[in-house]
């Protein structure tokens, strides 16, 4: 069968590798793969794996085989987790599988799904109604995350939001935010990006220079009682630091490294700042993300730019990097 492996730093490849053992799991046949940040990290070699690595995290795709065990037969279109988790360690036992600390990731820390057919516990895998398009179904595992960040707030309706990054996540964060009841304001350089999200329900928009001046005229003066950083720099989240108010709370979606200039900490104890820190999804955090996108609520397929065959992986890593590109996909089934 046909995968997507890097090779080393920079090298991508796409060739023949020997089909999985199903096991007493899942047998998935690949319908759509999604490209991620994390993906290209691990490509540029700024995330460090074992190479040969078969890529990918985010898969949509339909049942093979499956152990009698399993709720799920032949022909079921379903949605991965790509977590590993052990299930015995303490945040195991919590319910917490998204932070295992024996855990890890399918395409980095095991071979992934950029590949035809994929192994998977039945207990990883959730039901995609055939309602969800094919192009929206390659949104749903972010969509996840982006469920399980927004849960971890607790937001009052007629709370100001602000969003700093209007990339798939925060595409996807701002309706979210606006579903809670919570006034919305995207926040990205990209006069298009400002208009999708326009389009898609977000309140208000603004550049970084008008930001400052359009949260204070919505919050009547006070400052965003949120503000979601997903772009995943330093000065992104110093800049959410900066633009909270007092009291307020910052949702760090972006995934930061450090070693650039440093926050603003005076701040963080002047306002008496709360920040949260989420960290990838638990399944019922993408069980979610498929019921709101099943029942319309969610607009997804407009941030899907790009779709491409999975012979064309070289191509679709570097669409990634165009500022026309929103969600980039790979077709494989």
């Amino acid at each position: 069968m046909r995968a997507v492996r890097v090779q080393g730093p920079g090298v991508i490849e796409v060739g023949d590798v020997p089909e999985p053992d199903a096991g007493s799991s899942v047998l998935v046949r690949v319908g759509h793969v999604g490209i991620c940040g994390t993906d290209v990290k691990i490509l540029a070699g700024k995330i460090p794996v074992d190479y040969p690595r078969i890529m990918g995290h985010e898969m949509v795709g339909e049942v093979v085989a499956a152990p009698p065990e399993s709720p799920y037969h032949a022909g079921t279109r379903v949605l991965v987790d790509p977590g590993v988790a052990c299930g015995w360690c303490h945040m195991c036992r919590a319910g917490r599988f998204n932070i295992c600390v024996n855990g890890g990731l399918l395409g980095r820390d095991v071979d992934g799904v950029f590949t035809e057919y994929a192994v998977v516990p039945f207990n990883r895998l959730i039901l995609v109604p055939p309602s969800i398009s094919d192009k929206a179904s390659g949104v749903l595992q972010v969509l996840g995350t982006c469920v399980h960040a927004v849960k971890t707030l607790d937001p009052f309706p007629g709370q100001v939001a602000a969003v700093i990054g209007l990339g798939v996540a925060g595409q996807l964060i701002t309706q979210l935010l606006r579903l809670r009841g919570m006034t919305v304001v995207g926040i990205t350089r990209s006069e298009w990006k400002r208009e999708l999200a326009t389009t898609t329900g977000t309140h208000y928009t603004a550049s970084p220079d008008q930001a400052a001046d359009v949260l204070a005229e919505v919050s009547s003066g006070r400052g965003p009682d949120v503000v979601v950083e997903a772009v995943g720099t330093e000065a992104t989240l110093a800049r959410a630091i900066e633009l909270v108010g007092t009291g307020g709370e910052v949702l760090v979606y972006g995934t930061l490294t450090g070693g650039e200039t440093g926050l603003p900490y005076y701040q963080l104890y002047h306002k008496e700042l709360t920040l949260h820190n989420p960290r990838a999804a638990v399944v019922g955090d993408y069980a979610d993300g498929v019921d709101l996108t099943a029942s319309g609520t969610l607009t997804l397929e407009p941030i899907v730019t790009h779709e491409l065959g999975l012979e064309e992986a070289e191509k679709a890593f570097e669409l990634v990097h165009d500022p026309s590109s929103l969600k980039v996909l790979m077709r494989v089934g």
